[in-house]
C-alpha cells in the first residue's frame, strides 16, 4: 500500500529513541523526510545520521518557547514544506501522589502539556489542507496507569486539546490524532518494571494481561503512526489510537 508519504516532510520531537525514533524510521522507509528533535544534541546528531540523507536534526526542549518556530523553520529550510508534526516527549517523572514535589509538575507541565500545546498551536498556523498533528500520549488518556501520577493527570488533558484542535482544524483540511501506546518495549517501559523487586516476574504479569500475550515492538507503534500521519488516513481526524496489543477493553 502506497502511503502517500514521497517527499513529505515531518517534524518528529522526542525523536532520538523510542517511539518518536520508531516513527521517524517508518515515515522515511516510505519516503519522507523528517526533522529529528530532541533535548541532547550528540543523540539527535546520531539519530539523524542513522536515518540518512532524509533527516536532519535539531537540539530541541519542547519546554522552550522557540522551539516550536525553530523546528518547522528548520523543515522549511532544509526541505522546503511543512507537512505535518508529532509531538513526541520522553515520559514525565514515575511515582504516586505523595511522592511528585511541585517543581516537578511544573517540570512536567512545561515539557509534556505546555511544549505539546504551543507547538501545535505553531503547527497549525503553518499547515495547508492536507497537513496533521500528531500527539503521542498513553494509555493512560482512558485508565490511569498505577505509579505514573503524573502522566494520569497531563495527558487525559492533552487528549482533550487534541480532540477540540480536531474540531477547529478540520473545515481548514489540517488533521489532528492522537496515538496511544500500551506496554511497547522500550527503554522507557523497561526502566518502569525495572522499578520492581523482579522485573521479569513484573514484565510476565503484563504480558499476561495483554491479549496478545507480549509486549510491542517499537516498529509495530511506528508504522502504525506513519499510517496517521500520511495522506493514506485522509479521512482520519480526531481519534486516539490505542496500540495496546488489546490491552483496552473498551469500545
Amino acid at each position: 500500500m502506497d502511503l502517500g508519504l514521497r517527499d513529505r516532510v515531518y517534524v518528529v520531537t522526542g525523536a532520538t529513541r523510542g517511539l518518536g525514533n520508531a516513527t521517524a524510521r517508518a515515515l522515511v522507509a516510505d519516503g519522507a523526510k523528517v526533522v529529528v528533535s530532541g533535548r541532547d544534541e550528540k543523540s539527535v546528531a546520531d539519530a539523524a545520521t542513522a536515518l540518512g540523507p532524509n533527516a536532519v536534526g535539531v537540539a530541541a526542549d519542547n519546554a522552550d518557547p522557540a522551539t516550536a518556530e525553530r523546528l518547522i523553520g528548520a523543515a522549511r529550510e532544509r526541505f522546503g514544506r511543512f507537512d505535518g508534526v508529532l509531538i513526541s516527549v520522553g515520559g514525565p517523572p514515575a511515582g504516586f501522589a505523595a511522592d511528585i514535589t511541585d517543581e516537578q509538575w511544573q517540570g512536567a507541565f512545561e515539557s509534556v502539556f505546555l511544549g505539546a500545546v504551543r507547538l501545535a498551536r505553531t503547527a497549525a498556523a503553518e499547515l495547508g489542507p492536507g497537513g496533521v498533528i500528531g500527539f503521542v500520549l498513553s494509555s493512560s488518556v482512558h485508565e490511569p496507569v498505577p505509579g505514573l501520577t503524573v502522566s494520569n493527570g497531563l495527558r487525559p488533558g492533552l487528549a482533550g486539546f487534541a480532540k477540540s484542535l480536531a474540531d477547529e482544524l478540520g473545515p481548514h483540511g489540517v488533521r489532528v490524532v492522537g496515538v496511544l501506546p500500551g506496554r511497547i518495549d522500550t527503554d522507557r517501559v523497561r526502566e518502569l518494571d525495572a522499578r520492581s523487586a523482579d522485573p521479569q516476574a513484573t514484565r510476565t504479569a503484563s504480558e499476561s494481561r495483554i491479549p496478545l500475550r507480549r509486549y510491542g515492538a517499537p516498529e509495530e507503534f511506528g508504522r502504525a503512526a506513519a499510517f496517521l500521519l500520511s495522506p493514506a488516513a485522509s479521512y482520519v481526524t480526531g481519534v486516539m489510537l490505542p496500540v495496546d496489543g488489546g490491552s483496552r477493553h473498551g469500545f
